[in-house]
């Protein structure tokens, strides 16, 4: 059995770990407000860029000259998979489910016999797979010196993507992330944005006719890569707002599981004090009577 000695520097030990964790959620806490209302914002932005893209798109459906980040390149072998992650952990299953996702879609491909190529953005998930991947990942951003997301950093991976797809390195780009829905819920989500998905509008839903200038093929050679950059710029949003939602919830976890550990510790600690003491009591007793 323990000593006290050893009992009470486990009890203070844990108790730096509860003040600690407590801290890492107050911190999660105050960086949540700002990264979901910036998220919030993003949505209606992307939303309506994508319908716009949509409503063009299907006006230039089959067109010869209609853009290869809307046709296509005819073929549909080689996957790239952007998967967006954190920087850091202690978020729960913040990173691992967005990998998770990832890594079924992987497999499921190469089940169909397709290649499947990985573009990781940040730490977590790279490190994750590249115990599996480590031979299909073709390029891996680290965001950790980015302060403050901006749409340039969105810009810069979206060029990325669209230089690989101009050379003809991948068919389709699947983007990964969280969806933020609350502080208990972030949705992994898989989001094709090459070649783009234009949704069909509902049989009896109303049609408007809409006249192009300059034609639908010139607009969308301009508006689609943007739309690619807008959809990234989304998902970090999104992910950033859903992994200070996650640290949050799991430091609050972690500060509870402190406090019931520290409670159990000291129980274990006043008891073996108090049979310390009546021993010795016992002994000076004996002792006396002895005399």
């Amino acid at each position: 059995m323990a000593s006290l000695k050893d009992m009470r520097v486990r009890i203070a030990s844990t108790k730096a770990t509860q003040k600690i964790t407590k801290a890492m959620q107050m911190v999660a806490a105050s960086r949540l407000r700002r990264a979901q209302q910036a998220a919030e914002a993003a949505r209606p932005y992307a939303d309506k860029m994508s319908a716009v893209i949509s409503n063009i798109a299907s006006a230039a459906a089959g067109s010869p000259g209609a853009p290869a980040l809307l046709a296509g390149t005819g073929k549909d072998q080689v996957h790239l998979l952007l998967v967006c992650t954190g920087e850091r952990g202690l978020s729960g299953a913040f990173n691992s489910s967005i990998v998770r996702l990832a890594r079924e879609r992987a497999q499921a491909l190469i089940a169909q016999g397709k290649e499947v190529k990985f573009f990781c953005v940040g730490r977590k998930g790279y490190e994750q797979l590249r115990r599996l991947y480590d031979k299909q990942i073709v390029e891996h951003l680290d965001l950790r010196s980015v302060r403050q997301l901006g749409f340039v950093n969105a810009e810069d991976i979206a060029k990325k993507v669209l230089a690989r797809f101009d050379n003809g390195e991948f068919d389709v780009c699947t983007l990964f992330y969280a969806q933020f829905k609350s502080v208990i819920a972030q949705i992994p989500t898989a989001q094709q944005i090459i070649p783009l998905i234009v949704e069909e509008k509902a049989a009896n839903a109303p049609t408007t006719s809409y006249e192009y200038e300059p034609e639908e093929d010139e607009l969308l050679s301009g508006l689609l890569p943007r739309n690619i950059a807008v959809q990234i710029f989304r998902a970090l949003l999104e992910n950033n707002a859903s992994f200070y939602g996650a640290q949050m919830s799991s430091m609050d976890n972690a500060t509870r599981n402190a406090g019931e550990m520290i409670r159990k510790q000291t129980q274990i600690y006043n008891r073996t004090r108090q049979a310390q003491i009546t021993k010795e009591l016992i002994e000076i007793i004996s002792g006396a009577e002895a005399v």
